[in-house]
């Protein structure tokens, strides 16, 4: 019996702790703010409800639809001439190496050069990919013209393009080039332990070119989003598409 009585006079004694008075008009931002973020939440599980059962209708003018038989029409013209005169462009001696670059809208384009494009990998505006020039790549890249421009980059082109943007897709995941230890990983089979190899064996291409450069995501280079145009409508800072050899440098220079 005494010590229950010392157990209870010890707990009156014991100061009973005060809750922390929390003003009204918090209480009220803090009533309303989870009011919002459960109306945002149901906004967002309706949203996602509606993409599921299908994308809206999106109409189309008429003069896109001219606007891209115009670009179809075009297509098959030029395409048939490329079969006609094959030799438009011969393969250099002095250059294994080519930038691809494209800088234009593919738009109601025919399928050839939509599947061209995919291929390339160049799914993106202003996306570019490095190719080993042999007859089969000139003769790609004479289908797709119109839309890439390309040319043949030299060693500080190539370094900076992959100190500056490399990236590669590891397991659905991009990653940064900033760790030799995900090149070694990936690569070191085939010799290349570290950024500097990876550089040299895609400015000097080799037998394991392909997969090294397959290795490298696409570049995603920039573009000001008010750039002037000229009156054919191409960008002046980007230029015109097609062919421009060793000038291809100064406009890595540029976009990178």
């Amino acid at each position: 019996m005494s010590s229950s009585r010392s157990v209870g006079k010890m707990a009156e004694e014991e100061p009973r702790k005060k809750i922390p008075l929390v003003p009204e008009n918090l209480l009220k931002k803090r009533k309303a703010y989870q009011a919002l973020k459960a109306t945002q939440a149901k906004q967002a599980l309706l949203q996602r409800k509606e993409q599921r059962k299908g994308k809206e209708i999106k109409f189309k003018r008429l003069e896109w639809f001219l606007h891209d038989s115009w670009r179809q029409l075009r297509d098959r013209v030029r395409l048939r001439r490329l079969e006609v005169k094959p030799h438009g462009l011969e393969v250099p001696d002095k250059h294994s190496l080519a930038f691809v670059l494209r800088i234009e809208r593919i738009n109601g384009v025919s399928l050839l050069v939509q599947r061209t494009i995919a291929r390339l990998r160049l799914k993106k505006i202003f996306s570019g990919v490095f190719m080993q020039v042999t007859p089969q790549t000139i003769k790609t890249l004479r289908i797709v013209e119109p839309y890439v421009t390309w040319g043949f980059p030299n060693l500080k082109s190539v370094r900076e393009l992959i100190l500056k943007r490399g990236q590669a897709k590891v397991k659905n995941k991009i990653i940064p080039l900033t760790d030799n230890t995900v090149i070694e990983e990936h690569l070191g089979k085939f010799g290349v332990i570290c950024l500097e190899d990876l550089i040299h064996e895609i400015a000097f291409p080799g037998k394991n070119f392909q997969v090294i450069s397959g290795f490298l995501r696409p570049f995603q280079l920039s573009v000001a989003r008010h750039a002037t145009k000229n009156r054919v409508g191409f960008l002046k800072e980007v230029g015109s598409p097609g062919y421009r050899g060793e000038r291809i440098n100064q406009l890595i220079r540029q976009l990178n």
